[in-house]
């Protein structure tokens, strides 16, 4: 045998393997020649593919919470108009249509119903929420995207359901042996019951994380309408109703502010005007020294007859208006707080007297004749005086 005959085939075996793999990149190349179109392997192709492209679809970002507008112009919706995309498109329309820019939502009415499903598992245990606005992300999402601020009302101690579920938070009659209720037969929860404290945090939290950009609490008060010599609180006991109410701010503001949650409080009207709490355990400066805003309600209609010498108060709106908020506005300053911080709710519907769009612009104007800014407008049926608005063509500030 010649030397090296016995290596011949293996020779040609390994020229096979290298050929081999040759091929198979070859083949390789043209497979993905052929899928993605390369023009400098294959100058021409029998099938037609689109190039792939390393591309995501950019969806816009809505920001999850909106800056509070300076100033700010409100409009009330209730939870049902919230929920009913029909009807609420009216009060969204009115919104972008005139000056106004923002809209308060109730999260929690006199009825302790919570507006929507809730994720918070303390929340869910209550049984409160409903599915009034079944859409709220939706709603809150477009809201946003017209750059309209979003406010979370909360009844705090005006609550029916809670009171049926834990009738042990409720304030009594007066041997404690039943719940109190008002004129309207409204049951009320005792204000110096710290449970409820925790539950009004836990369902502002909840509110915050859907997208609701500030939380308002109303009814922070304790109750003055109804048999007054037949009640007792459990909770608050004898205890000064302006410290306990006034502890309860302290306690939601730390805690909710703590969390980069802006709170403003509803305010009896003539808190602007009395120094005392009223009965009620509110006091002006107690709120403004807590709350990032604070909004009296400072309607004609609510003032007495003969009030500061007006034998009726639904006769001049913009006297009322500009002297309560007179009045609160130098308080404010004596208490070394902004006047900015108040923004009054102001009177949009017919009690007392008819209020059409020349009683509501005059409430409006005297608002900034008293060195403010800014409002909210009130109508428990949401239907507002568009005359009394000026055009958003003419003032937007929402921009």
């Amino acid at each position: 045998m010649r030397k090296g005959a016995s290596h011949f085939p293996e020779t040609k075996r390994k020229s096979g393997i290298v050929w081999g793999y040759l091929l198979l990149v070859f083949s390789l190349l043209s497979l993905s020649a052929l899928y993605v179109g390369i023009p400098e392997l294959f100058p021409f192709t029998y099938i037609s593919v689109a190039p792939i492209k390393a591309e995501v679809a950019v969806i816009p970002s809505i920001p999850l919470h909106l800056a509070t507008p300076v100033p700010l112009k409100a409009v009330y919706m209730t939870s049902y108009v919230a929920g009913s995309p029909a009807v609420r498109q009216g009060v969204i329309s009115l919104i972008d249509e005139t000056e106004v820019n923002a809209v308060v939502i109730d999260i929690k009415d006199y009825t302790g119903r919570i507006a929507f499903p809730v994720n918070d598992p303390v929340l869910k245990e209550t049984g409160a929420s409903e599915r009034r606005i079944s859409d709220l992300d939706e709603l809150i999402k477009t809201l946003h995207e017209k750059n309209i601020y979003v406010i979370g009302r909360v009844s705090v101690f005006q609550d029916q359901y809670l009171v049926g579920k834990r009738p042990e938070l409720a304030v009594k009659n007066k041997n404690g042996t039943t719940e109190w209720k008002d004129h309207k037969g409204v049951r009320w929860l005792d204000a110096g019951a710290k449970p409820v404290w925790e539950y009004i945090t836990a369902i502002s939290k909840e509110a915050y994380a859907r997208g609701f950009d500030e939380i308002n609490l109303d009814y922070i008060r304790f109750p003055s309408d109804g048999p007054m010599n037949d009640i007792s609180f459990p909770w608050a006991g004898s205890r000064k109703k302006a410290e306990v109410i006034n502890e309860f701010f302290s306690y939601i503001t730390d805690v909710l502010r703590s969390e980069g949650i802006t709170v403003s409080a509803d305010l009896f009207g003539m808190t602007a005007t009395n120094k005392d709490d009223l009965n009620i355990g509110q006091i002006l400066e107690h709120a403004l020294t807590h709350f990032d805003y604070v909004a009296p309600m400072v309607y004609p209609s609510h003032y007495p007859p003969n009030f500061n010498g007006w034998p009726d108060p639904n006769k001049v709106p913009y006297e009322i208006i500009k002297f309560s908020m007179d009045s609160a506005a130098l308080r404010a300053t004596n208490a070394s707080t902004t006047p900015l911080k108040l923004r009054p709710w102001l009177q949009d519907f017919n009690y007392g007297g008819v209020y059409g769009p020349k009683e509501v612009r005059a409430q409006i104007q005297a608002t900034y004749d008293a060195g403010l800014d800014s409002w909210m407008l009130w109508n428990p049926s949401n239907r507002y005086t568009r005359d009394a608005l000026l055009s958003a063509s003419t003032t937007d500030e929402r921009d």
